[in-house]
C-alpha cells in the first residue's frame, strides 16, 4: 500500500534518477559483455553493435561507468546527509537496495584488484568474487524491478 507521505522528486532529482538508471543499464550491458556472450550469441552481429564483442572496449566502458556510479553514490550520500536527513527517512526498500549495492561495490573492488598484475587470488576466491558480483547485480536488478512495481521509493517524508 502506498503511503500519503511519498516524496516527489524535483526536476533536477528526476534527471539524476534517469542518469542513475541509464548508468546502470550501461553497466549491466558492459558487465555481461565481460563474460563474453555477445560474440557467441551474435549480439555483435546486429548492425551498430560490433563494438560489443571487443572485450577491452567493454571493459574500459565498464570501469568508466563504475567510476561515474561511485561519484553519483558519493553525491547522493552527501546530499542526503547534509540536506535531506531532517525531512526525509529511508524506506525499508532503500535499506535492501543499499545492502545489495554495497555487495556490488565490494565485489567490484575485488574484481578490479584481481585484474591488477601484482595481485594474485586463488582460483576458488576468484570464482567466488566473480559469481558474487554477478549474483549481487542480478539480485539488485530483480529487487529494483519488484520495488518499481510496488512503487516503493527510496525515501519518504518524515
Amino acid at each position: 500500500m502506498k503511503s500519503d507521505n511519498t516524496y516527489k522528486l524535483s526536476g533536477g532529482k528526476k534527471a539524476l534518477g534517469w542518469i542513475y538508471v541509464l548508468t546502470f543499464v550501461v553497466m549491466a550491458f558492459t558487465g555481461f559483455g565481460q563474460m563474453p556472450i555477445f560474440k557467441r550469441y551474435y549480439v555483435s552481429d546486429i548492425p551498430g553493435m560490433g563494438w560489443s564483442a571487443d572485450f577491452y572496449l567493454t571493459h574500459y566502458i565498464h570501469y568508466l561507468g563504475a567510476i561515474f556510479l561511485l561519484g553519483l553514490f558519493a553525491y547522493v550520500i552527501v546530499d542526503y546527509v547534509l540536506s535531506g536527513r531532517k525531512e526525509l527517512a529511508l524506506t525499508s526498500s532503500a535499506y535492501v537496495r543499499i545492502v545489495l549495492l554495497g555487495g556490488i561495490v565490494i565485489t567490484g573492488i575485488f574484481r578490479v584488484l584481481k585484474n591488477m598484475p601484482d595481485v594474485v587470488f586463488s582460483p576458488d576466491f576468484t570464482l567466488f568474487i566473480d559469481i558474487s558480483h554477478l549474483g549481487f547485480m542480478i539480485l539488485y536488478l530483480l529487487t529494483a524491478l519488484v520495488f518499481l512495481i510496488m512503487k516503493s521509493g527510496w525515501v519518504v517524508i518524515k
